[in-house]
């Protein structure tokens, strides 16, 4: 029996050939007519007017960072229910991370808190060069909202989308907001190009500068001259081959993991004291996972006991992120809380939701959820 995973590559044959078509053109180290292609297709779905494509979303945090300069000194408030990346490109820089609660409904970045944050940062004579909200489980923040604070502040927003590709908020697609924003391709996302990721933005400028200091920051001369720190940070050819193929597939996978999110609301209908998280308004979201919260004391068990359950059926569920203020190496870190992203991280469990999953799977993951509830 194979394990079943949360969120595993979708790839079929019309990924393969555009591999095998990459590799047979000749292009096989970084850069080429694939990554190329890639830049532009990508910048046309989400609205951007650049993209560079990168090693992964965390190189794409980093050298927005680097090139706004933001450093040592600086102080950069982000979402706290995030993976690490987030906050470690930030530290990368020298900076500090300033972690931000949750709107308790969404899980993203509560722009109140946020705003309260960057006036007593500002009021203690911290500088606050920008900011990093986080699109979570593919729900984007309220990107209205982090607008208005960031104009009223002054500071550059660098949107994390790393999980939201193909969900927008209102009229603004993921990956289009803010002064720059960054994807993510890893293995597990909506799509992939097995690692990589990519920065979005409107800034000519910034979009030059992240590409020369992701190509080692080499100055055009016949010898290598470089007057700069620089970054082996560039996408493979190969890679981008793959990730042309997936963008075209795109819509059609976010439609089925839509499917999966409702099978999983039938499924939990009957059951009192469990909710689909972000269910609300989800026909913006691109479902990348998931999850569902429970409350114990309702339904006289746990997300850690299903969770234990679905393990013993080799069946990957996961709880939300642990906040990032709650990890031991961000302790002491600034962090305006509110308890909400904690009490998310203790009641939720993300379940299998990839594109790629079988009927089989399916019927396995649904055979021991509804197992597990006829024996509690």
């Amino acid at each position: 029996m194979t394990r079943v995973h949360l969120s595993s590559p979708d790839i079929t044959p019309h990924e393969e050939q555009r591999v095998l078509d990459a590799i047979r053109s000749g292009w096989v180290a970084p850069l080429g007519p694939d990554v190329n292609a890639f830049e532009r297709a990508m910048a046309a779905r989400v609205g951007a007017g650049h993209a560079v494509a990168l090693s992964s979303g965390t190189a794409a945090l980093h050298l927005v960072l680097v090139s706004w300069g933001v450093g040592p000194g600086d102080h950069v408030p982000t979402s706290t229910l995030t993976f690490a990346a987030t906050a470690n490109a930030i530290s990368y820089t020298g900076a500090t991370p300033v972690f931000i609660d949750s709107d308790p409904a969404t899980g993203n970045i509560d722009p109140a808190l946020l705003d309260d944050a960057i006036a007593r940062l500002r009021a203690d004579g911290k500088d606050v060069p920008a900011i990093v909200p986080v699109d979570l489980l593919g729900r984007c923040a309220d990107y209205a909202a982090i607008a208005a604070v960031a104009a009223r502040h002054g500071v550059k927003v660098l949107s994390d989308s790393a999980e939201s590709l193909g969900a927008r908020s209102g009229d603004v697609l993921a990956g289009s907001f803010g002064d720059a924003a960054i994807l993510s391709f890893n293995g597990n996302k909506i799509m992939t190009t097995s690692g990589g990721g990519m920065v979005m933005t409107d800034d000519a400028a910034l979009a030059d500068h992240v590409h020369f200091l992701s190509t080692q920051a080499r100055e055009p001369a016949a010898h290598y001259e470089h007057k700069q720190i620089g970054y082996n940070y560039r996408l493979s050819n190969l890679l981008a081959g793959l990730g042309r193929a997936q963008l075209e597939r795109l819509d059609r996978m976010i439609a089925r993991r839509r499917q999966h999110r409702a099978m999983y609301a039938e499924l939990f209908a009957p059951v009192d004291g469990v909710e689909i998280f972000q269910r609300a308004g989800d026909e913006q979201d691109n479902c990348w996972l998931t999850a569902i919260l429970v409350d114990a004391d309702t339904t006289g068990w746990s997300s850690g006991d299903l969770l234990t359950h679905l393990a013993t059926h080799d069946i990957e569920s996961r709880p939300l992120w642990k906040p990032m203020h709650l990890q031991p190496v961000f302790a002491g870190h600034p962090q305006v809380t509110s308890g909400a992203a904690e009490h998310l991280f203790h009641t939720g469990l993300s379940l299998p939701s990839g594109s790629a999953l079988t009927t089989e799977e399916l019927g396995r993951v649904t055979g021991a959820i509804s197992g597990f509830l006829g024996m509690s």
